[in-house]
């Protein structure tokens, strides 16, 4: 039981020491950016500006790679091989960009958390009334904004992961079962998959479309 027990204060105190040097490597970040005159503002446009060109890289790479499956489950003839891997590279890559994606969305609910912890730590600092409220409403806005544009990118990620998903699933079949029958027998998955790649773009439109509006926002609020 003792060594459970101290096990489990060793874990806590692990846990706490891994709270402080990632709280700890945010703060060093923020210290640097500020000497090159960037504050947290700044630094969740610059975030935002690059989800929206990870949208846009991800949006022509998942096309890309739909126009290869129709390709391939469309053979005529030539390399089997050769087509697979064109298909399975060009899968690889949608699968990063997914991943970039995933990752973005993370970056910026941690700046913009950031961000909004300080502003209304420096509202709750303000004596002039007329000037705090005004504050307040930029801030409640600038809120809505970030919380709308996250949401839209949560959404089109969450119709992203079964395309991903469809493509990892057909690239392994074929690759464990590379000849004309397998790949005839994808014919009919092909129009399905082609359905949820056409939502899937409707919802990057929206999604960047979404990105361009937080910019203009938060620009204006400075």
């Amino acid at each position: 039981m003792v060594g459970v027990v101290t096990f489990r204060r060793c874990g806590l105190v692990g846990l706490v020491a891994l709270g402080v040097m990632v709280a700890g490597c945010k703060s060093s970040y923020y210290k640097a950016m500020k000497t090159f005159g960037k504050e947290k503002r700044d630094i969740l446009v610059s975030r935002v500006k690059d989800s929206k060109k990870d949208q846009q890289q991800a949006r022509e790479q998942i096309k890309t790679t739909m126009e290869s499956f129709q390709e391939l489950t469309g053979f005529q003839g030539g390399s089997l091989e050769k087509n697979y891997k064109k298909l399975n590279a060009e899968y690889e890559k949608a699968a990063d960009s997914a991943q970039k994606l995933h990752n973005r969305i993370d970056s910026i609910d941690q700046v913009s958390a950031d961000l909004f912890k300080e502003w209304q730590k420096e509202i709750d600092g303000m004596e002039n009334r007329k000037l705090k409220l005004q504050s307040a409403g930029m801030l409640k806005q600038s809120r809505l904004n970030e919380a709308a544009y996250v949401k839209a990118m949560r959404q089109t990620e969450a119709r992203m992961t079964p395309v991903i998903t469809a493509f990892h699933d057909q690239v392994t079949f074929l690759k464990h079962n590379l000849n004309a029958r397998a790949i005839g027998s994808l014919k009919g998955t092909s129009a399905k998959m082609s359905t949820d790649v056409d939502v899937l773009m409707v919802s990057l439109d929206g999604s960047i479309a979404q990105a361009d509006s937080l910019i203009v926002s938060l620009n204006a609020e400075q």
